[in-house]
């Protein structure tokens, strides 16, 4: 199950790096000097979102929902190896109080 999802947020981060490069950049950051540079488009209705800002958003949320998978089924798995570990943990010590307690066998006496 690990693996399966690992897979998939691998596949997932690739296309949305793809997708993210293939998006034009809408702003010129802090070198721009006209209102319209600082605010992105968002006076004129530029800054609407088409379908590679869309796929983008579906893919981000893709991503950390898987993210939040791996992390859930990470801590199950750790979770269930402590406690075999634990287990093994207390029948060593069984075992080793029952040899403590068990009377020796001492060589016949002569």
């Amino acid at each position: 199950m690990f693996t399966i999802l690992l897979v998939c947020l691998i596949i997932v981060a690739i296309f949305m790096t793809g997708i993210i490069l293939l998006q034009k950049s809408e702003g010129s950051g802090m070198s721009g000097s006209s209102a319209a540079s600082m605010f992105g488009g968002a006076l004129t209705g530029a800054a609407a979102g088409n379908f590679l800002t869309k796929i983008t958003a579906w893919l981000a949320t893709i991503f950390f929902v898987l993210c939040a998978a791996l992390a859930l089924v990470a801590s199950k798995s750790d979770m269930a190896s402590r406690k075999s570990d634990l287990r093994q943990e207390i029948l060593i010590q069984e075992s080793a109080d029952n040899a403590a307690v068990a009377p020796s066998v001492d060589a016949p006496a002569q």
